[in-house]
């Protein structure tokens, strides 16, 4: 990768994949898009930025011939819980902000890099140690639009050559960047409150364990993934990568080492709670390990530790 182009730059993984790309390559070398102007932050101080709609593929091919790009990461997503209150919406942002990414890098010979999610598996996959390779039938808008990601990914490589990979992510856990709308947002939400007010109602019942992972991974096994020898890499579109697993309860325990007071009760949401147990409790990530050497730095004890230290200092508590 040499010239990157970052749809969805201002999103929860944008926000600081962009500053950590940047580091990496160049502040010059990582143009951010995304729907709205950029004013006064990081994203358009550091590097050049585009108010870029990525459903106008003609802006995208733009953007990409104006600056050279031979990477684009696609990060334009509707989350879950949000899609199911607007299927149709999330389907169309979802799918034709890919196309344009994956018909571009047919054009121009480049790599397009599509996260995806447990939200791709469902109800009938097998739930605990979840294959790379295994049933996929997702019961939300969100879920369907990512298994067919993954098969456009295969189809473009494989029908033109398009250097097409991505990652199945867990939750994503980031003391930076709020997340919008998905159905692991609780574990970002419980640091919070417990810093602010010492207690936190959750919309998931205690036993409902989600894989997850700590921003600071979610960050390196995307770039690792696209920096891979390509001869090494069997599954393309995508790799199961995980760091950890754990219920509500769980994570609570981990926050009680440090604020021994906190309390937590529970408010299930019907809707999040159903996607919840249709996705994995632990998913398998040995094909990750085997094919690009994926390990992740950061178990919950070590994140919670973190997360905690980063966001005292962030709400002045």
């Amino acid at each position: 990768m040499k010239n990157i182009l970052v749809i969805g730059a201002a999103g929860q993984i944008g926000s600081e994949l962009i500053p950590y790309l940047r580091k990496i390559y160049g502040d010059k070398n990582v143009v951010a898009s995304d729907l709205h102007e950029c004013v006064g932050d990081e994203l358009c101080l550091s590097g050049p930025y585009e108010r870029l709609d990525a459903l106008d593929g003609k802006a995208m091919f733009d953007v990409v011939k104006k600056y050279y790009i031979d990477t684009i990461f696609n990060l334009v997503a509707v989350l879950s819980a949000k899609g199911e209150a607007n299927p149709m919406l999330a389907w169309k942002i979802n799918m034709d902000s890919l196309f344009n990414a994956l018909e571009i890098s047919r054009q121009t010979k480049g790599a397009v890099f599509t996260p995806s999610s447990i939200g791709a598996f469902g109800p009938t996959t097998p739930m605990d140690k979840t294959p790379q390779d295994t049933v996929m039938r997702p019961s939300t808008v969100y879920g369907i639009s990512k298994v067919a990601a993954e098969l456009l990914g295969d189809y473009y490589f494989l029908k033109y050559g398009v250097d097409a990979r991505g990652l199945r992510y867990p939750g994503i856990i980031s003391n930076v960047t709020l997340p919008g709308g998905g159905t692991t947002d609780y574990a970002v939400e419980i640091y919070y409150e417990a810093l602010k007010t010492g207690s936190f109602v959750c919309n998931l019942s205690p036993g409902t364990f989600l894989d997850m992972m700590y921003m600071p991974d979610a960050l390196k096994a995307a770039v690792h993934l696209m920096e891979a020898d390509p001869a090494r890499l069997v599954h393309r579109n995508c790799f199961n990568v995980t760091a950890m697993s754990f219920d509500p309860e769980i994570i609570t325990a981990s926050i009680r080492k440090h604020i021994p007071d906190f309390k937590i009760s529970y408010v299930v949401d019907p809707i999040k709670q159903a996607i919840a147990n249709s996705w994995p409790n632990s998913m398998d990530d040995s094909a990750a390990r085997a094919e690009w050497d994926w390990m992740p730095e950061y178990d919950l004890e070590r994140m919670s530790a973190d997360m905690i230290a980063k966001l005292r200092i962030k709400l002045k508590v």
